[in-house]
């Protein structure tokens, strides 16, 4: 048995489904209030008012929860995991609560900041720890379950946001309350039994102020650029510059200290630094690209929000059934790399498929293209979170799971800009020779409507604005918009091409730990000696007492 699973706690089987249980419902209520948010928040701001302030809403969440990332990772790891993991939760419920209670727009951009904040931790930490009780080689089979949760948030998210819209639109944050407070209870007495022994150790206060600040810059940059200010505007310039030298800073700070935010050490490994780069082009094309999705479905097919969010389905399941399996066969062959290689050559097929949509395509089809893309993303975004995981000792899982999460949405950030732009101008191309046609074909008191609607100045970000519009302008729109998406995806398929490239360039590693069968990693019996994590031993009386006191309350939370 190696150093390794001895010093990794063993649970019994209820004991880790509670653990799963409770880690699964803090991961729900990050994943949930992303998508949940975004379908209530034009009703939220019609009430409060503030218009001008509105996409701030959501950058500071992004904010907030980008830049935290990698500092719950490196506390997790010198203060244990429990404190930590509480800590976030608290936090979002408390940002919850008070978002819940905003009576202005500035109040409710400050606790949505709150929010992110602890939103930060809760998928990271998730990740973390279920790798302290579970070795790499079983661990895909429950890292797996993770990836349901973001298919379940992406359908329940817009249909509970829609509905929370149109009666309370303050519920859509109160729902939080129990869902955290519940994770709370379970995972305050479960990660009892996740044991950590503190080490000596100094804060790098200065790294985690150059890393937030540099992270703060690029994200606005990309957040305003094209929106706010012009790409070429001194702003957005100048944001990118500070940016760009506040990383120098932080790399510089990094390479000197004795506890590094984020150990450049841990990148002189080939698994580790090419698992983390597939992982940013992962997320530039996941995020990047399918935002679109909903607004096809919007603008061409006519659906609501709501609806829409539901028509997404396809592709959720697409997600769920793949990370599910994916998950269960890693652990059975006892290797990774093949599944995010498979996956990425997946995903570019799928771009690809969506470069052939039509005005007139048939829903059908769309969702056979929208399953290729969920398989393509099941089998990618778990297997390269274990492969960072497996390609790092013990005592660094929790800096490295972090840096996992925070280059992907870092690589989602840059993702939505660049593919923004991208149909930004080939639209407004596409306006500007579709739209003085369709309006010359309208009576004379429809064209003054239209031009008293702001002419051929027309915003895809309001679709019931444009299926408002007179039939040949409407067609105008929907055509121009199609063949602008057809640009969007063949972009993104290209770059999804580099992830193929990257993860056939990862090491066949094994992973560690025995399989399915083994007896090191996983449920077993409670029994034996189990040293904490940091090489101490448990005593056989307080993992009896801390056993007893763990059956008993999970009698009662069962």
């Amino acid at each position: 048995m190696t150093a390794e699973a001895q010093s990794r706690p063993v649970l019994t089987a209820r004991q880790l489904r509670l653990l799963m249980f409770g880690l699964m419902t803090g991961m729900l209520l990050a994943a949930l209030d992303q998508t949940i948010v975004g379908t209530a928040l034009p009703t939220i701001v019609g009430q409060l008012g503030g218009i001008n302030h509105y996409s701030w809403v959501v950058t500071a969440y992004l904010l907030a929860s980008t830049a935290s990332t990698p500092l719950y990772g490196k506390m997790a790891d010198l203060y244990g995991r429990r404190p930590v993991f509480l800590f976030s939760i608290g936090t979002f419920l408390l940002g919850s609560l008070l978002a819940g209670l905003s009576q202005n727009m500035t109040q409710l951009i400050l606790t949505r900041g709150v929010q992110g904040l602890g939103a930060g931790g809760l998928m990271t930490l998730a990740f973390t720890i279920i790798s302290d009780v579970v070795s790499p080689r079983e661990r895909g089979r429950y890292q797996g379950l993770f990836g349901a949760v973001f298919g379940l948030s992406s359908v329940a998210g817009p249909l509970v946001g829609g509905y929370f819209a149109e009666t309370n639109w303050r519920w859509i944050f109160y729902i939080n309350v129990p869902l955290a407070i519940l994770a709370i209870v379970v995972c305050y007495h479960v990660m009892r039994l996740v044991p950590f022994q503190r080490r000596e150790h100094t804060i790098d206060w200065i790294g985690a102020g150059l890393l937030v600040a540099g992270v703060s810059c690029l994200l606005l940059a990309l957040s305003w650029g094209g929106t706010s200010y012009a790409w070429r505007s001194g702003v957005i310039i100048g944001l990118f510059a500070a940016g760009a030298v506040l990383a120098a800073l932080f790399l510089l700070q990094e390479s000197r200290v004795a506890e590094p935010i984020l150990p450049l050490r841990l990148f002189r490994g080939a698994t580790f630094a090419l698992a983390n780069a597939a992982g940013f082009v992962l997320g530039l094309v996941m995020f990047g690209s399918i935002i679109f999705i909903p607004l096809y479905l919007q603008i061409v097919k006519g659906s609501s929000p709501t609806r829409s969010g539901l028509l997404m389905l396809p592709m959720m399941a697409g997600i769920i059934v793949t990370s599910i399996l994916t998950g269960q066969a890693m652990s059975r062959i006892g290797r990774y790399k093949w599944c995010p290689v498979a996956g990425t050559v997946v995903l570019v097929a799928g771009m690809l498929l969506f470069t052939r949509l039509a005005v007139d395509t048939s829903l059908w089809l769309a969702f056979g293209y929208m399953v290729v893309i969920g398989v393509g993303l099941g089998l990618c975004m778990q297997s390269l979170i274990l492969a960072v995981q497996n390609g790092v000792a013990l005592r660094d899982l929790g800096a490295a799971t972090s840096s996992a999460t925070f280059f992907r949405s870092l690589g989602g950030s840059f993702g939505v800009a660049i593919l923004g732009a991208v149909l930004s101008s080939q639209l407004t191309g596409q306006l500007a020779d579709r739209l003085p046609g369709a309006i010359a074909q309208l009576p004379p008191d429809q064209r003054a409507a239209v031009a008293a609607r702001g002419g051929t100045n027309i915003s895809i970000n309001e679709p019931s604005t444009i299926l408002a519009l007179p039939g040949p302008v409407r067609a105008a729109v929907q055509a121009a918009f199609v063949d602008s998406l057809h640009l969007v995806f063949l972009t993104a398929g290209l770059v999804a091409i580099v992830a193929v490239l990257v993860t056939l360039a990862l090491p066949n590693e094994k992973l560690r730990g025995a399989g399915p069968q083994g007896a090191t990693g996983g449920a077993d019996p409670l029994g034996g000696k189990a040293p904490a994590p940091g090489g101490k031993p448990l005593t056989k009386e307080s993992k009896d007492e801390a056993a007893a006191d763990m059956q008993a309350k999970s009698q009662t939370m069962l």
